[in-house]
């Protein structure tokens, strides 16, 4: 085992160097610091990520997520697939907009939604699907769009955590009616928060503007009912500078994971399965320690104690949590989802983030590979 002398490795590791404290400063003199020239900058640069797409800045992913739905017209009465192997937020904005959440299970290799299970689950009130491009792993997004067209459903891709990641060529956040981005400071790149939304619809484009703004786009002439979800020139600002650097630190979590994946070779440990034709941007690295929560948690407690740091994303799936679970008991619904219980009983994420050192690496395998002979 390492020595616990060695400094401890950090799951993840938000980078904010000088660039970034210098643009925050500079559109701080500035006085502009509001939805001003840093926000249309950073959602021209960005629209390059998601094959040109139009781009809406806003205040966090959840956001993205929440204003998305509402300018797509989707309320109360409708329904929404999602994975419950997911962080809440996907969920939520469903809810937050008066709609239901249907539950369909996720894929044993991927975690992402199994596209058998999401046209099993499509009802007359299916409005839209949701898939998560979860880890930073392109869902099936060929065959949901597929199924999506063949019912005459949206598409909500949510690729909060899935920055510059794509299937067979084309990026996420490009292939439904329009796609969420989170930057929050753990994600692969951020703007110490914020969210982008993306769409290729140009009408859609302009509501989520007027939504973000109290329903204006010139001042005091509200057209709609809107919120106040703005992004922040000093967070776009950051935001720009960390997008200039993002492909680099791509190429670089890319090859820690290759570099993980190569060497660890425990017994009942499995890394990372990535399908023909997907780009994995490794916003987590995400091994299953087969055998259940008992052999995942001994697995855990053995690295924190080597000092290298873990997490389990997500230990509760979202079906399970109160605001889910209680309601739907009350309402006669239980979900049969027995992959997505199964990955949050087994799923822990090891440190991959470009900041790792070859020695980081080093310790890490060697740390799974011993702690995976005796499970």
């Amino acid at each position: 085992m390492p020595s616990n002398e060695q400094q401890p490795i950090p799951a993840a590791r938000p980078i904010i160097g000088e660039e970034e404290i210098e643009a925050a400063v500079r559109v701080l003199r500035t006085g502009r610091v509001v939805q001003g020239p840093e926000v249309a900058g950073f959602e021209e640069e960005f629209s390059e990520l998601v094959a040109g797409r139009h781009c809406v800045a806003v205040n966090s992913g959840t956001s993205a997520l929440h204003l998305l739905l509402m300018a797509m017209g989707i309320g109360p009465g409708d329904e929404v697939i999602v994975p419950s192997f997911s962080f809440a937020a996907s969920a939520n904005a469903v809810r937050l907009v008066g709609a239901d959440v249907v539950f369909a299970d996720v894929e044993e290799d991927s975690f992402n939604l199994d596209p058998a299970a999401v046209e099993a689950a499509i009802t007359p009130r299916t409005a839209a699907i949701m898939p998560v491009h979860i880890y930073g792993n392109p869902a099936a997004m060929d065959k949901i769009m597929a199924i999506a067209d063949k019912h005459k459903l949206a598409v909500v891709e949510d690729a909060c955590q899935a920055h510059a990641a794509a299937l067979n060529g084309t990026p996420v956040g490009a292939f439904g009616t329009g796609g969420t981005f989170s930057f929050y400071p753990t994600k692969n790149m951020h703007s110490l928060e914020g969210g982008m939304i993306s769409t290729g619809d140009a009408e859609i484009a302009r509501t989520l503007r007027l939504l973000r703004n109290q329903g204006m786009e010139q001042r005091y002439a509200n057209e709609i009912v809107g919120a106040n979800m703005r992004m922040t020139d000093v967070n776009a600002a950051i935001g720009r500078v960390q997008l200039a650097k993002v492909g680099g630190w791509t190429e670089q979590r890319i090859a820690n994971a290759a570099y993980l994946s190569a060497n660890i070779t425990a017994p009942n440990v499995v890394t990372p399965i990535v399908a023909e034709g997907a780009r994995h941007i490794y916003h987590q690295y995400t091994i299953r320690v087969r055998g259940g929560a008992e052999a995942r948690d001994a697995m855990m407690a053995g690295l924190t104690e080597a000092g290298i740091g873990n997490a389990v994303y997500y230990p509760t799936p979202i079906h399970r949590l109160k605001p889910y679970w209680e309601p739907d008991q009350k309402a006669g619904r239980n979900w049969d989802l027995p992959v997505t219980e199964r990955a949050a009983a087994e799923v822990v994420s090891l440190p991959v983030h470009p900041s790792l050192s070859q020695g980081d690496l080093e310790r890490i395998v060697a740390a799974v590979n011993e702690l995976g002979e005796n499970l």
